[in-house]
């Protein structure tokens, strides 16, 4: 038997995900790496951290079923999106911490983007909004604060890529700097209609497009697995032939292959996606377009709004505040209390995302009283994350052809059961949780299966996706009314915060 593996390359976490030919999951290994802070606000890592912990979870997992080279018939990647890194080129070692999707030190950048008009010709020719999540400002501060950096990229020393093009470039022994289509649409620099980088943007941002990986499909051959991996070296010659970034692989791997069906993941963020077909959607409020995959010539588009913080909230409350020793025990103390008690927090801890866009707003609890305690809290972070993906779906309506039926869900809080029935309560619809919650590797692999021959198109993946539960809504219409109008009360606390 062949396996695709999948390399799942997540904000917190390295995972590797050997799946066989029936989608079915026959071994995974995760490694955590450090979240660095060097100052409020913003987020960095360690791209050669991403990379080592990239290695050692591939070796666990085929130790881990016992399989070789032989055995393996592709590898995928999926991966954090607009984290950006910028290497030397002969060296292959990173000039800085890469710059994390969640950081907010550009926002001056983008302030500035707006205020010189270019905010609508970044709407039009990227389907995104002028935000700092994206990666083109993260590449100019790059380039303006470390020094040397921007003699050295316009001499062409230098390249960049979001982690997918940092973990293919490293796979292939620097023999492919690529990037699929899903992550160049991420980077505020791409061309969405044309499938290209734009030069105006590049050259406003000052980014010497030398240094830009080239644009390909999400599924093709982009080379090979390089000689002498440490601990993979059997694995020289297996083809590297997927890609999307976490989001598009989900929507994928959920088998949101038709126009109108729409996934939320809840992992670091929450990110609620649409399949829009061939047509590339403009938002009229709020939400951002993007490339969801482009497979056998055929690019399909996604609508998309993105919640900054959800499953970070629930590690902010372990790690930060020790009210908790495990995510699970969020969900304990939620339902050992009958309500909310009126708290409700905004995890605004790096702004918020869509539908408002606020880089200035930052984390609030408000509703406090003297008989407020941990449990009321635990389920004011839960509660928060459903209020945001409410937001970000109300959005998503206005711009839709038709109205959702149903959200299909994933991710790592997506096993919060009740997470899961308080969304459905807050949204009016049914949510569908798969029996594979790993839809993300899962997306990669299959990209990685059509290319190599396992699956023969996109709509194979239908036949594959088996629903786990279905939770619908219970809770009064009136009182869900009343909990969400609280909470756009305490995000309006929120709003604006640490904006000078």
């Amino acid at each position: 038997m062949k396996y695709i593996m999948a390399l799942d390359q997540g904000t917190t976490s390295s995972r590797c995900i050997l799946f066989d030919h029936a989608g079915n999951i026959c071994a995974s290994v995760q490694k955590e790496f450090r979240q660095i802070f060097p100052q409020p606000g913003w987020v960095e890592h360690n791209a050669a951290e991403i990379w080592d912990t990239t290695l050692e979870v591939s070796r666990a997992a085929m130790d881990k079923l016992g399989v070789t080279a032989a055995d393996i018939a592709a590898i995928g990647i999926t991966n954090q999106r607009e984290t950006s890194v910028i290497w030397d080129k002969a060296t292959g070692e990173p000039i800085a911490n890469a710059i994390v999707w969640q950081c907010r030190r550009t926002a001056p950048i983008i302030d500035k983007l707006v205020a010189e008009g270019y905010g609508d010709m970044i709407r039009e020719k990227t389907g995104l909004v002028p935000d700092a999540y994206f990666s083109g400002s993260k590449i100019k501060w790059l380039l303006d604060n470390v020094p040397g950096a921007r003699e050295r990229a316009e001499r062409g020393e230098l390249l960049f890529g979001n982690v997918d093009s940092w973990l293919i470039w490293n796979l292939t022994g620097g023999r492919a700097h690529v990037s699929d289509y899903s992550n160049c649409s991420r980077t505020m620099l791409f061309d969405i209609d044309n499938l290209c980088w734009d030069e105006e943007l590049c050259a406003r941002l000052g980014v010497p497009m030398s240094m830009l990986p080239t644009p390909v499909p999400s599924s093709m051959v982009y080379g090979q697995v390089t000689a002498g991996l440490p601990g993979l070296e059997t694995l020289e010659g297996i083809p590297v032939c997927g890609s999307a970034g976490d989001q598009a692989a989900a929507l994928l791997g959920q088998a949101c292959i038709v126009p109108g069906q729409a996934k939320n993941t809840y992992g670091t963020g929450c990110f609620t996606l649409m399949n829009t077909g061939s047509k590339s959607v403009r938002s009229v409020s709020g939400l951002v377009t993007s490339v969801a995959w482009s497979v056998n010539g055929k690019t399909t588009y996604a609508l998309e709004g993105s919640v900054f913080n959800a499953g970070s909230s629930i590690q902010w409350l372990r790690d930060e505040l020790g009210l908790i020793g495990t995510a699970h025990e969020c969900d304990i103390l939620a339902e050992s209390v009958p309500d909310n008690g009126g708290v409700y927090l905004v995890s605004a801890f790096t702004g918020l995302g869509a539908p408002r866009w606020d880089m200035y707003a930052r984390g609030a609890i408000v509703g406090l009283t003297r008989g407020s305690n941990k449990a009321h809290i635990a389920r004011a972070t839960l509660e928060g994350i459903a209020y945001q993906v409410k937001d970000l779906l109300d959005a998503m309506q206005v711009d839709a052809e038709s109205p959702i039926s149903v959200l299909r869900v994933d991710g790592g809080a997506s096993v919060s059961s009740f997470l899961m029935q308080f969304q459905a309560d807050m949204l009016r619809v049914p949510i569908d949780r798969p029996k594979l919650v790993e839809t993300t590797a899962f997306g990669a692999a299959f990209l990685a299966g059509i290319a190599s021959g396992v699956w023969e198109s996109v709509d194979d993946i239908a036949l594959l996706r088996q629903s786990d539960r279905i939770f619908k809504p219970e809770m009064d219409a009136e009182q869900a009314k009343q909990y969400h109008d609280n909470w756009l009360r305490a995000v309006g606390r929120a709003e604006k915060w640490s904006q000078e």
